[in-house]
């Protein structure tokens, strides 16, 4: 079939000994990171070495001069060779690139779009009958309804944006190049995108119709010449924007429904928060469940220059340069000379304790919106009486890789 035309949002999981192993690796990742904290911080695995600690995680992450981000490659496939803050270092074109970027995201949009997450999740709640998978039937609808909508992306004639996007993040954040499957997915996918931002641009641009949306304002700050953007640069932004965002809250909303499923005490919190309008703390309560099972376990760094991690201390380790590092902040989460009480469930945590969407330099740009949204989207379903797991297999959260797969919740 055209990958294009694909409506199978994940790709089918791994099976036989491939996908068992990842399956039991997944699973025992949060072990394996604890007695890596105690008996070997810094891992080294041929020229990868595994960060597990907060501090060391912290400062892979702040020091952006000896860990580069690895992203460029990749995005340069997505993009048609065009470049994107994420792949950049820092320098007078990241801080112009950014910038420009962060005129047309503001802050007082946040409101609305929590606003507006509320309400399409009410709505596909309301019609549920009862029961309702949490990442294919709520998340992930509410979740590119809201923000292609914010964007300024609509649904294309063919094919789908959620499919497109979902399989875009997977090639740029978790695959192998060995995935030739992938690949070639990829390569039909992206100039699909390309092209249909393009067809947006240009329909905008010939009703001479303004729209306050992210697009609409790109296009008025081209009109006006204050940032003097061109259509590439446009297209380029809203189709990272597109790969980068929406694919994130239908992974991590499902676990941290998961997390408080499995804690009678913090989904009877949750559920207080929602049914008194009590956005702030459902927020809190949701950021400390997704501390238990976040987005990733780590993210890559590229070392750039001979390095000395945590130096001074008795863990430190000289890494070279042109080594891999993994920055395991799902492991500094749970670090207990950082972290009191990691395994805890805390909702009242300070904000550092929190490495949720990256740190330092290339922290998530969408990470505001995120804080905006992902309670709110689950608010209208933990209103629900007698909320519980549906029985069987499906009650559970099962993943695709990376992906949360499903899991179906009953109520009333």
């Amino acid at each position: 079939m055209n990958p294009v035309l694909s409506d199978q949002v994940l790709r089918p999981a791994a099976t036989g000994p491939k996908g068992w192993l990842m399956q039991k690796a997944l699973a025992a990742a949060p072990t394996a990171f604890a007695m890596l904290r105690r008996v070997r911080p810094i891992l080294r695995v041929g020229s990868t070495y595994i960060v597990t600690r907060y501090d060391d995680v912290t400062e892979v992450f702040q020091n952006d001069a000896a860990f580069g981000v690895p992203y460029k490659a990749k995005l340069d496939v997505l993009t048609g060779g065009e470049p994107f803050f994420l792949g950049m270092a820092d320098g007078p074109a990241y801080r112009t690139a950014l910038g420009a970027m962060s005129r047309v995201f503001k802050r007082e949009d946040l409101a609305v779009l929590g606003t507006k997450a509320e309400m399409s999740a009410r709505a596909i709640v309301q019609s549920s009958g009862g029961r309702i998978d949490v990442v294919a039937d709520l998340v992930r609808p509410v979740t590119f309804s809201v923000l292609s909508e914010y964007l300024g992306v609509p649904e294309p004639a063919e094919g789908r944006l959620d499919v497109w996007a979902t399989r875009l993040f997977e090639f740029q954040f978790a695959s192998s190049p060995k995935d030739l499957a992938l690949q070639a997915e990829v390569d039909a996918i992206a100039p699909a995108v390309r092209a249909h931002i393009d067809a947006e641009i240009a329909r905008r641009k010939s009703s001479g119709t303004p729209a306050d949306d992210v697009l609409g304002r790109c296009l008025a700050l081209q009109a006006e010449a204050a940032r003097g953007f061109s259509d590439v640069e446009i297209r380029t932004g809203i189709l990272c924007m597109i790969v980068g965002g929406p694919p994130q809250p239908p992974m991590v909303v499902p676990q941290a429904m998961e997390q408080l499923l499995r804690r009678p005490a913090a989904l009877k919190a949750a559920i207080k928060a929602a049914e008194t309008n009590d956005d702030a703390t459902l927020a809190l309560i949701l950021r400390e469940a997704m501390r238990f099972d976040p987005l990733a376990p780590g993210l890559p760094r590229v070392v750039l220059k001979d390095t000395v991690l945590a130096q001074g201390t008795r863990r430190q380790t000289s890494i070279p340069r042109g080594a891999t590092v993994i920055a395991a902040f799902a492991s500094a989460m749970k670090d207990a000379g950082r972290i009191p009480a990691p395994s805890e469930f805390n909702a009242g945590r300070r904000p550092h304790e929190y490495i949720l969407f990256g740190n330092g330099l290339h922290q998530c740009f969408g990470r505001y919106i995120n804080g905006a949204i992902l309670h709110m989207m689950l608010k209208p379903l933990l209103r629900q009486p007698d909320l519980r797991r549906e029985d069987g297999p499906e009650g559970n959260l099962t993943k695709t890789g990376i992906f949360a797969a499903r899991l179906v919740v009953r109520f009333g």
